[in-house]
């Protein structure tokens, strides 16, 4: 039973209010009386706001599907559509050019580039491992990832592998002849590394002696001058060190007796408390606000067992280095923390206002998350050396709910006593509404914004919702295929630009969503880069090694004065709906498709309803592993759901679709000993009837948000 205290008229699950007490406000000067009185004038004031940005949410859908169910095919004519946009203030005037004037920026945001990481808060151990990911072994990434051919005897072993290590020496030394050539001669034909009291000196085996064409990439080393252990290097921003140890096993079979490349990668990590976690009430909340703590203060730690050893993980510490002057400096060794908040939508149990309603999870995170981090600013700034916040705030629509989302935050500065816009936003473009206002949305939050970012997925699935009568939507795959994706992603940079993120704020861009397939990661995602964006996500601390590489070939900032002078993207091309050209799909088509979206849709729903699980490596209808959170949900649920709603195919044949791929969901999760199947009993399996309702009712949730139904149902499962 959810036991509740009273404090300033809300009633607070004791759990949380227990938490608060006693390991939140103790070290932030704030007293228990004054944080509840406070936090109940916001709930107050902002809930009722809340609801009525939800409310116009609905009308605006509403007026939608009304405008297209009587302008079908023919009927249809997109400069009309265009002005009935306008009407109804779905698109919103145009506001005078302006440039953010956001202050206080870290580093790892202003004028750095490099990947971030996004992971669920719920997981310590996946938290630890993500804010110690600001550095990674170059050697093990290759190593242990299909970058590394395991052609001609090069296949991974238990023990070490010559041949393969042979490989990713010769796959290092390129990328060193690459960022940080030589004047003459090559790295791959270095046997000694060498410091004097002005440089580096590099003696190649036929005996010369070569420097760096670049003597300024030099930076610091570890040991002696006499007998580096490492040596420091700096390129566009990023550090990357190379590390010496003649009693390594790798050293042993290279000429210099080099042991391993770190490479500087995670800058930034999102810590999520939003689509990669399960967090449906007081008690999860509060363990992901505690992990958040843990960060805040420096001292998560978690206890591991990994091959039959235990091990304590923690927070790593500053790497120290000096210079050639003998002065001594550090590096930081964690990544820049942001906390993903959840969005306007969700409310959660967790307290309860005047009236007994539950209220808005977004003004609970605000409040918390923003206290909590009062640790870091205020004690040790191990976080942030500039003493800011950073809240990356998802799913909001348009520019009234950026302001809303602003007016919240600063209310929330005043009840702690901060500075104005001690608490940075980070606005997710993931909406329509939002895509199509952007500049309007950062104009709103122009004091404290500090990241934009694409996500696809979840754009995707409000595209689909959005336009749910307009007609039958392209098969998934084709959908990323059509005009707007394409003119979207521009659009978010070239609005960043214009806007004067560049060299202020990050710009980024979406997840490489297959953690096992490195090698196409590194072929493909310095799209990304090349992009403009300073910024791109990915799966997994490897994946942050070896996409930090794109970094090195690329200068972003040097990119982005080229990028601002191009024409803008076309508003026309992100409004151009992505119907299907022909619904003249054979029956095997439709089938193929529903088995996809349907095989997708049960492989996450089951591990979230029945094991709490909102972010994991699910095996897709090939048995590829995909990392999967709500927003590829949501885009599965919805294409279905559409699908549906314009005859493509029958209720009969999804359900159909959906108890022959349970069995397949079966069989791939038959080594999780937690694991509950589905195909054995369909009327009893709560988290089956929850992937079915999420097709079947999909049209009438909330923007397509899979969230309502996916909550009501793991609380029903937690109940049980």
């Amino acid at each position: 039973m959810n036991q509740r205290i009273s404090k300033a008229n809300l009633q607070v699950s004791q759990c949380l209010a227990d938490f608060i007490e006693f390991e939140v406000l103790p070290g932030t000067g704030i007293t228990s009386v004054d944080f509840w009185s406070k936090f109940s004038d916001i709930i107050n004031k902002f809930s009722a706001q809340n609801r009525q940005l939800l409310k116009t949410r609905g009308q605006l859908q509403d007026q939608i599907d009304q405008w297209h169910q009587t302008h079908q095919g023919d009927a249809f004519n997109f400069e009309q559509y265009k002005r009935f946009l306008i009407k109804i203030n779905y698109l919103v005037p145009d506001v005078d050019d302006f440039t953010i004037s956001t202050e206080n920026v870290d580093d790892e945001l202003a004028v750095l580039a490099g990947p971030q990481l996004v992971v669920p808060i719920m997981n310590a151990r996946f938290a630890l491992n993500a804010v110690n990911a600001r550095w990674g072994s170059l050697y093990d990434a290759l190593y242990g990832s299909d970058v590394i051919s395991d052609k001609n005897g090069a296949e991974q072993t238990v023990s070490y592998n010559p041949a393969r290590g042979k490989k990713v020496i010769e796959f290092a030394k390129n990328f060193l002849d690459q960022s940080m050539p030589l004047v003459s001669g090559s790295h791959k034909h270095a046997v000694d590394y060498q410091l004097t009291e002005e440089q580096v000196i590099v003696t190649l085996e036929n005996g010369e002696q070569s420097h760096l064409a670049n003597p300024e990439y030099f930076i610091g080393f570890t040991g002696s001058i006499t007998q580096p252990e490492k040596l420091l290097f700096k390129q566009n921003g990023l550090h990357f060190e190379i590390k010496f140890d003649s009693q390594n096993i790798i050293a042993q079979s290279d000429l210099a007796g080099i042991s391993d490349i770190f490479i500087e990668a995670a800058l930034t990590t999102i810590m999520d408390c939003e689509d990669s976690v399960a967090a449906v009430d007081a008690q999860d909340k509060v363990l992901a606000y505690r992990n958040w703590l843990g960060l805040m203060k420096g001292t998560l730690t978690e206890t591991i067992n990994k091959n039959g050893k235990e091990f304590t993980r923690s927070m790593n510490e500053n790497r120290q280095y000096q210079k050639l002057t003998g002065e001594l400096f550090d590096i930081k060794a964690r990544s820049l923390m942001f906390v993903r908040n959840v969005g306007h939508l969700m409310t959660n149990d967790a307290i309860l206002d005047q009236q007994g309603n539950e209220i808005p999870e977004g003004i609970l995170d605000a409040m918390i998350t923003s206290t909590i981090a009062l640790h870091d600013i205020k004690d040790n700034k191990q976080n942030s050396n500039n003493g800011s916040i950073y809240i990356v705030k998802p799913k909001m629509h348009g520019p009234e709910e950026v302001a809303f989302a602003d007016n919240l935050f600063a209310a929330v500065e005043d009840a702690l006593s901060l500075a104005r816009s001690t608490i940075k936003m980070g606005i997710m473009d993931e909406e329509r509404r939002t895509s199509v206002n952007l500049k309007a949305c950062i104009s709103a939050a122009k004091d404290r914004v500090v990241f934009i970012n694409t996500g696809f997925l979840d754009r995707t699935g409000d595209e689909i919702h959005t336009s749910m009568e307009a007609g039958a939507m392209a098969r998934k795959a084709d959908i990323k295929l059509t005009p707007w994706i394409g003119a979207y992603e521009d659009n978010n940079v070239d609005i960043g630009l214009a806007c004067g993120f560049s060299g202020r704020a990050q710009i980024g861009k979406g997840m490489w969503p297959i953690p096992d397939q490195m090698a196409n990661m590194l072929a493909i995602k310095i799209n990304h880069v090349e992009a403009g964006a300073n910024t791109a996500w990915v799966p997994s601390p490897t994946a942050a090694v070896l996409h930090a590489l794109h970094y090195h070939r690329v200068d972003v900032f040097d990119l982005q004065k080229t990028l601002i002078q191009r024409t803008a993207a076309n508003l026309d091309d992100i409004l151009t709906i992505p119907l299907a050209r022909s619904t003249n799909w054979s029956d095997s088509e439709i089938q193929a498709e529903l088995d996809n979206n349907s095989q997708g849709i049960l492989g996450y729903v089951v591990r979230w309803v029945d094991q709490g699980i909102g972010c994991s490596k699910v095996p897709d209808i090939n048995d590829v592993g995909l990392m999967e959170d709500r927003a590829t949900l949501r885009i599965s649920s919805q294409h279905l759901a559409n699908w549906l709603r314009h005859n493509i195919c029958s209720e009969q044949q999804v359900l159909a679709s959906m108890k022959k791929m349970a069995a397949i969901v079966d069989q791939q999760n038959v080594n999780d000993s937690q694991y509950q199947t589905m195909a054995d009993d369909f009327d009893n399996s709560i988290a089956f009837k929850a992937a079915c309702q999420l097709v079947f009712e999909g049209k009438s949730q909330p923007n397509g948000y899979t969230e309502p139904l996916l909550h009501a149902f793991r609380k029903l499962k937690k109940s049980r």
